[in-house]
């Protein structure tokens, strides 16, 4: 019986939503999206490809940057091709197994992003506090590894989700409320027992982005001691506008997470329109504004994206 619950559920065909009421628009409203997701992708790739290319960049600072864009990058392309078949009348058909391994590239990069900030925290912590071992700490190794363990520390909480999911017979209606696969919207349709998915899900984004936030406060509560005891005003400002990208993207990065946890949890009967937009955002903004934000506040990166996208006359 079970084997067959999961046989029907990895062949069925579920629907992926547009903006309901809104359809006779959808060709104008996927006009800003492409628009953003063009940004997005130009922007993450411009830095890795700076950040590669140019030994000066070879620094931790910039490798944990060039993380940040991967993560962007994979948290959002996988809603990209589902988003526009719908808005563009393509289809709204997906299949189950291709909505599980979306959600697991989605969920799994959303909460690498937030590792990848602590990890970026820490940067900054040894940069500031211990700036004469910097080097001999945050080695190339030691980046690869933190790298590899923010991915599998995402990654292999989020399994036991999709493999539940895979049991669950889904005799309901097959409309999701997105224009992509997410794990909380899946689990409404199931005709079964979901409080392991329930609590297990609630347990693993506490303990997850709980761990991650704690981190990131006490490393600046760190850097901030160290920068008052700096004794010239300069030095302070130096020191802490090091910090200004970063914090830029913890900003982005929480304040959308905790409006989208709000609207799910406060606003369950308000418009969908609000929970489409939210979800949208939440995917498709921090992409687009970190490039924007480091290369706007950092200077390396600044002239080397003035360098790309417009060359020198000779």
């Amino acid at each position: 019986m079970t084997s067959s619950n999961s046989s029907n559920s990895l062949s069925s065909t579920f629907y992926l939503a547009g903006i309901p009421g809104y359809e006779e628009f959808h060709h104008w409203i996927s006009i800003p999206f492409c628009l953003l997701y063009c940004v997005g992708i130009m922007g993450n790739c411009a830095i890795l490809h700076i950040v590669r290319t140019d030994p000066r960049l070879h620094e931790p600072m910039y490798y944990f940057l060039a993380m940040l864009s991967l993560t962007d990058m994979g948290m959002s392309m996988p809603t990209m091709i589902s988003l526009f078949r719908v808005l563009w009348s393509i289809s709204r058909e997906i299949q189950f197994n291709v909505c599980i391994v979306q959600m697991f590239f989605i969920h799994t990069f959303s909460f690498t992003e937030s590792s990848v900030l602590l990890a970026m925290a820490l940067d900054r912590y040894v940069a500031i506090c211990h700036p004469l071992r910097y080097a001999s700490i945050l080695t190339p190794r030691l980046i690869i590894k933190i790298g590899t363990a923010a991915l599998l520390r995402s990654a292999f909480p989020v399994i036991p989700l999709m493999v539940r999911l895979t049991y669950f017979p889904f005799c309901r209606s097959h409309i999701l409320s997105h224009s992509y696969c997410l794990h909380q919207d899946m689990i409404r349709l199931a005709c079964a027992d979901i409080r392991f998915n329930v609590i297990y899900g609630l347990v693993f984004i506490t303990v997850l982005w709980g761990m991650d936030s704690v981190g990131i406060f006490v490393s600046y509560v760190f850097i901030l001691r160290s920068v008052l005891s700096i004794a010239s005003r300069e030095g302070r400002l130096k020191a802490l506008n090091t910090c200004a990208s970063h914090i830029c993207a913890v900003l982005i990065l929480y304040v959308l997470m905790i409006g989208l946890s709000m609207v799910h949890r406060f606003a369950k009967h308000s418009s969908p329109l609000i929970h489409i937009f939210m979800a949208h955002i939440y995917l498709v903004i921090p992409p687009v504004l970190n490039p924007i934000i480091y290369s706007v506040k950092t200077k390396q990166i600044r002239q080397r994206i003035l360098h790309l996208f417009l060359p020198p006359k000779h």
